[in-house]
């Protein structure tokens, strides 16, 4: 589970005992193209920061459906906001971040999309981090809320624990994950000093390129818990933002592409741990992102998806792959590079998901060494023999059988070469967790026992009135004999209408209409509608799916 979205520090009683009130010292940049229904509150967001924006720059990059008008209008009653229109649209975001970062005479730089807002107390907090600590570039949480639905969920929440002031970089190289530009304050004389600025025009994942600029300046760096940013995901829109349209190939070539240059930065600024963590990083992060959806795709897609990062991959050398080679995104890797064409989608989905989970068949070479396929003997599985149980990538099976009274929930946890069963394993804790915020529900322990020579089963009670309307994710906790835990998913089992959607009847709502299905990373989920009204909507939705 996600650790819950930290909060700005409450602002402090007004009094004799209140801090001082902060002088104007911060330059907002907000960016916005055709977007005059959000852009409007992502100023005002801005300018509610209070006193310690000296400035809002608002930079329109040549819209045409109003925006500019919209921001004029705010202008002329907010001596703080400054417009700056671009003549010519840059078709990316980088652009119109440099114009604002030239505009600026505040001595601090943040970003802001339009579409995005941030949080009551973002400005002070950063800004009281960075003076305090002498450090050139303050960082903060950012969460990502799901709109319509309110989910958030907090982005590199392990960097923003606690506070921390670090002299260098390589003192947390985890910090080439978080490659967002917009949860960070910058010294704007830093900025300027070392050139460091976006890509200019169309390039995709600019943030890629910018952070790793400011990481290889080597600046001093204030890291806060406080939520400073919140990046509003709208999956239904129209037009989706650029980093979130992932359904053509041209997005993976420009991701490639700003991996590409982000390395090759780092190393030509001698940072080479960082360099190289942003190579495990590109393996942990993108490519288990994308096995995940590559079943989706077209054939066309698969290959080209296929042999870009093939081609990719084949720049790394031995060190980037001696680090954790039991890694999921290692082992993915591995079998793209040892395989030409696309192939085993299904079984590697399943290894590239959240947790990881590596499904049967487990094959070993005549000598016993534990391989990825008897088609791929060549990539060895070895590196599971000594992980910690805690960290394999455990398989378990799930199938949910609505029934009228109380449902039947069937696991089974899959052997791992010997591994499993030299943990012992005793029991599984389950709960349901509510998709839209992340509420449990039905959280139960059951026993494992041995169904075979190479599984352990349990059968779950369900009762999916109590868990009522809404989509559910199944989370499990597996418990060994000397204490150790494993957190998983469950692979849903598919075919023999095993996922088909069915109403049961229901003694608390009359009717219930139940769809498991799988996730795009095949783990087990359940749709629950109640009440004839409820199934009613979901007809109807799925009558207007098939006109369109």
């Amino acid at each position: 589970m996600h650790p819950e979205p930290r909060h700005p520090r409450p602002a402090p009683a007004p009094g004799p005992a209140s801090s001082p009130t902060p002088a104007p010292q911060v330059a907002v940049v907000v960016i916005g193209y055709n977007d005059r229904a959000h852009v409007g509150d992502a100023v005002r967001s801005a300018l509610a920061q209070g006193p310690a924006v000296a400035e809002v720059i608002a930079v329109d990059d040549c819209s045409t459906d109003g925006s500019d008008e919209l921001l004029a209008r705010l202008a002329a009653g907010e001596p703080r906001l400054r417009v700056v229109r671009r003549p010519v649209n840059s078709g990316g975001c980088g652009s119109p971040r440099n114009a604002g970062v030239d505009a600026a005479t505040a001595p601090y730089v943040m970003f802001l999309d339009s579409d995005d807002v941030l949080p009551p107390g973002a400005v002070d907090a950063l800004l009281a981090a960075a003076t305090e600590a002498h450090a050139e570039v303050a960082s903060g949480l950012c969460v990502r809320r799901e709109l319509p639905s309110g989910r958030e969920q907090p982005w590199q929440a392990p960097l923003y624990e606690a506070p921390a002031v670090l002299a260098r970089a390589t003192q947390r190289p985890r910090l080439v994950h978080d490659t967002l530009c917009v949860n960070k304050l910058y010294r704007t004389d830093f900025l300027r000093t070392h050139g460091i600025r976006f890509p200019e025009g169309r390039f995709l994942y600019e943030d890629f390129v910018f952070v790793a600029r400011v990481l290889a300046a080597s600046p001093r760096i204030a890291l806060v818990p406080d939520r400073v940013y919140v990046w509003q995901v709208r999956r239904s829109a129209e037009r989706l933002s650029l980093s979130l349209d992932r359904g053509r190939i041209e997005n993976w070539t420009a991701r490639l592409e700003a991996s590409t240059l982000a390395y090759d930065i780092l190393l030509g600024a001698g940072q080479k741990e960082l360099a190289r963590a942003a190579r495990a990083k590109f393996l942990d992060h993108e490519v288990r992102m994308y096995v995940r959806e590559l079943g989706l795709r077209d054939a066309h897609y698969r290959r080209a998806w296929w042999e870009q990062t093939r081609e990719y991959l084949a720049h790394y050398d031995a060190a980037d792959w001696e680090q954790d080679p039991a890694a999921p995104g290692r082992l993915v890797a591995r079998v793209l590079l040892e395989s030409p064409e696309p192939r085993d989608l299904p079984r590697l989905r399943e290894l590239a998901a959240r947790p990881a989970r590596l499904l049967p068949p487990y094959a070993r070479t005549p000598d016993g060494t534990p391989v990825w396929s008897a088609a791929l003997p060549q990539v060895s599985l070895a590196p599971l023999l000594t992980r910690p149980v805690a960290g394999l990538p455990l398989a378990v099976d799930a199938e949910l059988r609505p029934r009228a009274r109380v449902s039947l929930l069937r696991l089974r946890l899959h052997e791992l070469y010997g591994r499993v069963a030299e943990a012992d394993p005793r029991e599984v804790e389950l709960e349901w967790q509510a998709r839209e915020d992340e509420r449990p529900r039905g959280r139960t322990t059951v026993a494992l026992t041995s169904s075979g020579a190479d599984t352990w089963s349990a059968e779950v009670p369900v009762d999916l009135a109590r868990l009522g309307a809404g989509t559910w994710d199944l989370r499990l906790t597996l418990r060994f004999a000397d204490g150790t835990q494993r957190e998983t998913t469950a692979h849903a089992l598919t075919g023999a209408g095993r996922l088909r959607r069915r109403a049961v009847p229901s003694a608390v709502h009359g009717v219930l209409l139940v769809q498991p299905y799988a996730t795009h990373s095949g783990a087990l989920a359940l749709r629950v509608a109640t009440g004839l009204g409820g199934v009613l909507r979901v007809l109807r939705g799925r009558l207007r799916r098939l006109f369109h």
